[in-house]
């Protein structure tokens, strides 16, 4: 049971209201806080949190300190709707719009028939539906989209590597579908229960599904069955192994005391019909750098001083490529040296219609008692920004170590 929930601002600062058993504070959307009076489950109070950080971009557009003061009254609302006595309630984005209206619609009062189907679609067993959709051209559009996490150690050891993945969907389909989601044919889910499905089989943990997929048919034949909601929603969210597209291979070279050279090589480990796009690798430089001449055969490299790196962007890279790059930083002469942490290399990427998991849809069937023809589309997209870390091997060249 939710006692009490707050959004500051980043001073800390909110505006509250209380009502019966509950305390609201409503002000930005940089630090939410949940106070309970119980052993309550965090898992369910994050999933809460997030769910009405949906609802809010799905009726405002974005959530900050202006647009939630500006719309004070319908976040309230929103609260009042989702969670009643403390109690998480209906959360379905369709479900509250078609009774929580924001002030730029005008209400005329629904009629008998309008009420009786928001009453069926907030407590029936397909709450995230209206029956009476219709689309003069039915479409369903599917985003598998996965993001990689590497932390490599300088002497190339994998110190962690997965990957998130998420499925995404756009369904733009009349009345009430059914739909037919079909994943690889070697699937390995939770492969920490036990049971391995090979060397090229795709391994999935932490499988989470939209409350609309039937789970009884997917663990029994690996086929996401489904009454899809209107619009855009998340299907299926996992961690899953990886495969890495991008290898980075870094050296850096102390020379004496005023000078240190670097020498970083980057391959593209896939297919040479698909492309990287927006590759951007952050190269460390240590504080007391005064400049720094850069050479790359591919792309372009900057010293930005400010943050004490080289920023190299490729705006392509082909399948099987290998970049160099190749600088000599001078340092500037100090009193008192610090010693340089040697932060990782930073590397951004897009690879679209890859996954690093292998991860591929088999198909997608829509059945409908009408029996429409609908047209289905895939995308697959991988990246990294912020989450793709490989250490760096510093030598030093007056005493000839490998400083790790």
């Amino acid at each position: 049971m939710i006692s009490a929930f707050f959004i500051f601002n980043q001073k800390g600062e909110r505006e509250r209201e209380r009502g019966g058993e509950r305390e609201r504070a409503l002000e930005n959307r940089k630090l939410t806080k949940f106070l309970d009076r119980t052993n309550a489950n965090a898992a369910l109070i994050f999933e809460f949190c997030y769910r009405f950080i949906n609802i809010c971009k799905a009726y405002f557009g974005k959530i900050d300190e202006e647009s939630v003061k500006n719309n004070f009254t319908l976040v309230y609302e929103i609260i009042d709707e989702i969670c009643d006595f403390g109690f998480p309630q209906n959360s379905e984005i369709d479900a509250l719009k078609a009774y929580l209206t924001t002030e730029s619609v005008v209400s005329q009062g629904a009629t008998p028939d309008e009420s009786s189907k928001i009453t069926v679609q907030a407590t029936g067993a397909i709450s995230w539906r209206r029956p009476d959709v219709k689309y003069k051209k039915n479409e369903a559009f599917v985003d598998v989209i996965e993001t990689v996490n590497l932390s490599m150690s300088a002497k190339g050891t994998i110190l962690r590597a997965d990957v998130d993945g998420h499925i995404l969907m756009r369904a733009y389909l009349s009345g009430t579908p059914e739909c037919k989601f079909g994943l690889n044919d070697k699937l390995v889910i939770d492969k920490g229960g036990g049971g391995g499905g090979g060397g090229d089989a795709v391994e999935l943990d932490d499988c989470r599904f939209h409350q609309c997929v039937r789970l009884n048919e997917f663990d029994a034949s690996r086929t996401i069955s489904f009454i899809p909601p209107d619009g855009e929603f998340e299907l299926m969210k996992s961690t899953s192994n990886v495969k890495l597209p991008i290898k980075v291979i870094p050296t850096v070279t102390e020379l004496g005391t005023m000078q240190v050279s670097y020498n970083v090589v980057v391959k593209a480990n896939f297919n040479s019909k698909l492309a990287a796009t927006n590759v951007v690798l952050r190269i460390p430089t240590p504080l007391n750098t005064a400049s720094v001449d850069c050479k790359v055969g591919t792309g372009k490299a900057k010293y930005v001083p400010a943050e004490n790196v080289v920023v190299w962007k490729i705006p392509r890279m082909q399948g099987g490529q290998e970049c160099a790059f190749i600088a000599t930083a001078t340092l500037a002469s100090v009193t008192n040296r610090q010693v340089w942490a040697r932060p990782p290399i930073d590397v951004d990427f897009q690879v679209l219609m890859f996954t690093s998991s292998g991860l591929i849809v088999r198909f997608l069937k829509v059945f409908e008692k009408s029996n429409y023809q609908s047209v289905k589309w895939v995308r697959y997209l991988t990246k990294a920004s912020g989450t793709y870390q490989i250490r760096i091997i510093q030598m030093d060249r007056r005493n000839d170590k490998i400083i790790i």
